[in-house]
Formats: C-alpha cells, sequence, structure tokens
C-alpha cells in the first residue's frame, strides 16, 4: 500500500489509554508491555505473566512503588479463544509475546467507540488520543504494522489468524486504485512511540462514546 494513499484515506489515528494517564504519557511516551518491563527493570523469570500470559485484569507491575505502571487488561483474548483462532502452528505465548510487543492505534473513530462501548468498557472513563497521521506515519513508517481486523479479539467468533496479519505499509495489499483489497483497522507500531505527544492532536476525556471533556 502506497503511504499517501494510507494517510489520505486514515487521517486520523486513535489510542485509548487508561483515564488520567495523558501526563505521563506525555513524559514517557506511548510504551508496549515490553518496552513498559525493559523500563521498570523488570527480571526474565518475573516476566512471563505480564507478557507472555493472558492478562484477564489490569495488572500492577510495581504495585505500591512511584514508578509504577499499570497494564491493560487483554480479556477478549482468553487461551481457550486462541487455541481455537490460532493457525499455522501459532502457540497462545507466541501471540501474547507478538501483541505485547507492539503499541496499537484505531484508524477510525467508529472502530474506537466500539471498544469504549464494550462491556467491560463502558461504564470506565478513558484518556482518547488522536494524533494526525500526516505527520506520525512518514516518522514511524519503518516501524509500523497494518492490520485488517481487530487482532486483540476472539469474541463473538474466533476468527482465524497468525503472524502474518500483520504487514508492512508497502507489504499490505491494495488494488489497482491504490485503496487497501481489505479495510485497514488497526495501525501498530513496534515496541514504543517515545515521543508520541509531537503528533496528538487532540485529548478527550471519554465515557463510551460520550466526551467528557478535551483535557489537551
Amino acid at each position: 500500500m502506497n503511504l499517501d494513499k494510507l494517510i489520505e484515506l486514515y487521517p486520523r489515528l486513535y489510542h485509548m489509554a487508561e483515564r488520567g494517564t495523558w501526563d505521563s504519557i506525555q513524559q514517557r511516551g506511548l510504551m508496549s508491555t515490553t518496552a513498559v518491563l525493559d523500563h521498570l527493570d523488570v527480571a526474565d523469570g518475573e516476566r512471563a505473566r505480564f507478557e507472555s500470559e493472558h492478562r484477564d485484569q489490569k495488572m500492577d507491575v510495581r504495585a505500591g512503588h512511584p514508578s509504577n505502571i499499570v497494564l491493560r487488561d487483554q480479556k477478549p483474548m482468553p487461551e481457550a479463544r486462541l487455541l481455537q483462532a490460532l493457525t499455522n502452528g501459532a502457540t497462545p505465548r507466541q501471540w501474547y509475546e507478538l501483541i505485547n510487543d507492539k503499541v496499537f492505534f484505531w484508524v477510525e473513530q467508529e472502530r474506537l467507540h466500539r471498544l469504549l462501548g464494550a462491556r467491560d468498557y463502558r461504564t470506565l472513563e478513558h484518556d482518547v488520543l488522536t494524533l494526525n497521521s500526516a505527520e506520525f506515519i512518514p516518522a514511524y513508517a519503518g516501524k509500523i504494522w497494518l492490520c485488517h481486523m481487530n487482532s486483540g479479539n476472539t469474541w463473538p467468533i474466533p476468527h482465524r489468524r497468525d503472524t502474518e496479519i500483520f504487514r508492512r505499509i508497502v507489504d499490505y495489499p491494495a488494488k489497482p486504485s491504490g485503496k487497501p483489497v481489505k479495510n485497514v483497522v488497526e495501525l501498530v507500531v513496534d515496541y514504543s512511540v517515545p515521543n508520541i505527544a509531537d503528533y496528538v492532536v487532540e485529548v478527550r476525556r471519554m465515557k463510551g462514546s460520550e466526551v467528557l471533556e478535551v483535557i489537551g
């Protein structure tokens, strides 16, 4: 897929963060689970429960410590469902480690609202970041993957998937018109985006699809 066409079709990107995390995001950037564990010097023997196994609830990496970072839950992809979904020999452990090494963005607000309105999240408040694709995508093009599905969800149907659902921009299948063969759903970045604040055009405190206030 052509980079300019990607920006034309998806001029804004969206990231759903925990309520109250915008200040720390400005300081530390957006980090994948793997990046968080590296940042906090979590030893190899302690990493598996955060990085290689299903997180059915939020997890404190350093509970009670000033440096603590809370990792989001991964309720929509329990191991039993992944066993039904994964193909080509991929294992749940490999999948968790793959997902946990990425930072995720929605390319359309409709998908963002769908997640904000999901049963487990609709009563919670979130800090939602909106990014300018025209500035962000060229800067991170070498670290970006595109995906045609919600890679972290196995409900209501455990759609088939393996690592090949993530494609670099230039490798994402496109029609002669330049439009993607399958609409892009996720834009994913390797490891971390340390200077994310440089590309954010708006930060909204949201509850479900309701905007409570603009905080940035």
